[in-house]
């Protein structure tokens, strides 16, 4: 390959970039230790660009067996995200990432919610009580 080449193959990276955000996910309990026998297997990661037009602002991916995900092919540019990890049981996660040319790796520990810290929702005379984390949800029907 030519100094020319190898010269125009390096500024069409810095244009277009292979970026990508991946990372792992963990599931731990309260003392921040792994849950035996847990998969985060189908925990969802949403990356929005926080300076992109709304149609092209979001993207997610499933997180696999292994505790790995990754950005689909093409769906990231370079620029600011929220990267949100969220599971049903869990404390939901978020964190601001500057993507660069070669993409940006996030890890993430997510929490077991208690039990005991879950929050019940009967039939409410407002909704002002129900805006909160889906992982702590337990949605019970109102009783008549």
């Amino acid at each position: 390959m030519t100094a020319r080449t190898l010269l125009a193959f390096v500024a069409l990276l810095m244009v277009y970039g292979c970026a990508s955000i991946h990372g792992t996910v963990q599931l731990v309990d309260g003392r921040q230790q792994p849950i035996p026998n847990e998969s985060p297997k189908g925990t969802v990661v949403n990356m929005i660009n926080t300076s992109a037009a709304v149609e092209r602002a979001s993207t997610s991916a499933l997180v696999s067996e292994k505790g790995e995900f990754e950005s689909p092919k093409d769906a990231i540019k370079r620029g600011v995200y929220k990267v949100e990890v969220s599971r049903i049981g869990y404390e939901t996660q978020t964190e601001t990432v500057e993507v660069g040319m070669f993409g940006k790796k996030v890890e993430f520990k997510l929490r077991r919610i208690d039990e005991a810290r879950r929050k019940s929702i009967k039939g409410s005379e407002s909704d002002e009580d129900k805006i909160i984390n889906p992982g702590e949800v337990n949605i019970q029907a109102p009783t008549m």
